[in-house]
């Protein structure tokens, strides 16, 4: 069941995208930023913070200062302070009674949790919440709120908006030497010493970029086609929490061993989408493929370089795109829980070379729309049947 946020409001904007020419267009297809103002104390409690990739700590310097803001006598935090920002289904708004809906979808559905919710201003709400009964009776204080409906790319949009500088949790976490398993794992491959364990660091790879890949093939978290980890797309806050809380377990400890392979999965179908694109249009009868025209894929004349191994390619494509069919392979993992060892059923790169034309076709029929291509459940789900329908026909041939 979905969480409707209701609640008055002072005042409320509304920002339309630009990129939506008329009102017959799709519109969960284009993001709305809705402005707030509102009082104190009409915000809701329980507002979720799953999406924010930062927890607030409220003992801080700073978080101590912004509590002082929240209950002393001035009427300025409204213009002081950047506000809440929340991503959010829909809003609605009663002009009548200057009230506004916000549906925040299922919180029990962790795809929902993990996309809507509070994504940046955790702080601010929280030191609002637990102190605004504080505020003196006579003064009225407000806050500014954003939300954003229909966000397509919810970890760009954090991203963007927490540029705070602090210690992320993940550089806390490799000052711990949590990460020796990755380094480990990788340290005899070419692109071991390109992975950035640390803030700033520069370095090309970021190792959220290789939890990614691992959480993909999740088996014992997702364990068949009924569930999808649309997570190593969307949300890099989810797959690290996965990955602080596994990864000493025997199952984490097994999979990252296989990061060369999924590394080099991973880039064979970054390298050779263009080709199975081009293979099932031609069996379509399209005389001459355009693959570079597809949105989300960029033609680069002078060639570009795929992201880990670096082999060339003449196309940039959307991480949208490659994540539901690096994630169909999934069906090829196994756990084996008294052993503590994962082991393939068969080589997924073989396998790609087998259905490589068929999943590509599946998606883009699914989806021209990388980012919506990267969160579609039902697209993950089916690539995932087309992966194991070929792995249980290799198995009936066995026989």
């Amino acid at each position: 069941m979905n969480t409707q946020l209701k609640f008055k409001v002072n005042a409320l904007r509304t920002l339309a995208s630009p990129y939506k020419k008329n009102e017959k267009e799709e519109a969960t297809s284009f993001e709305t930023i809705y402005y707030l103002l509102v009082n104190m104390k009409d915000l809701p409690e329980n507002i979720p913070l799953d999406v924010n990739p930062r927890v607030p700590k409220m003992g801080t310097n700073v978080a101590k200062r912004l509590i002082n803001a929240v209950v002393e006598p001035e009427t300025d935090f409204y213009i002081n302070n950047r506000g809440i920002v929340i991503s959010a289904k829909s809003l609605s708004f009663n002009s009548v009674d200057s009230e506004v809906t916000i549906d925040i979808g299922n919180q029990d559905d962790e795809s929902d949790r993990y996309n809507y919710g509070i994504l940046d201003g955790g702080h601010t709400y929280t030191a609002i919440i637990q102190n605004r009964n504080r505020i003196p009776e006579d003064i009225e204080k407000y806050v500014r709120m954003e939300v954003i409906t229909n966000v397509i790319n919810i970890t760009r949009l954090s991203d963007a908006r927490n540029t705070s500088v602090q210690v992320s949790d993940i550089a806390l976490f490799n000052l711990e030497d949590s990460f020796e398993n990755i380094r480990n794992a990788i340290k005899d491959e070419n692109y071991a010493d390109k992975i950035a364990y640390k803030d700033n660091e520069n370095k090309p790879i970021n190792i959220s970029e290789l939890l990614r890949l691992m959480y993909a093939f999740d088996v014992v978290k997702y364990p068949d086609d009924s569930v999808a980890p649309i997570q190593s797309y969307s949300g890099k806050a989810q797959v690290f929490k996965r990955y602080k809380d596994a990864y000493d377990t025997p199952f984490y400890k097994s999979l990252t061993k296989q990061l060369p392979v999924l590394v080099e999965l991973y880039d064979l179908i970054e390298r050779e989408l263009s080709l199975k694109y081009n293979e099932y249009k031609k069996k379509l009868g399209v005389a001459i493929p355009r693959f570079g025209s597809v949105k989300g894929v960029e033609n680069i004349e002078k060639g570009t370089k795929t992201n880990y191994l670096q082999n060339r390619t003449n196309y940039s494509i959307s991480s949208g795109y490659i994540y539901p069919i690096f994630g169909a392979f999934r069906s090829l993992l196994r756990f084996d829980e008294e052993t503590g060892e994962v082991s393939w059923l068969f080589n997924p790169l073989e396998i790609w070379e087998e259905v490589g034309t068929s999943i590509v076709q599946n998606t883009f029929e699914s989806s021209n729309n990388p980012q919506l291509a990267g969160k579609d459940k039902q697209l993950w789900l089916s690539n995932y049947r087309i992966v194991e329908t070929q792995s249980l026909r290799k198995l009936l041939k066995r026989r």
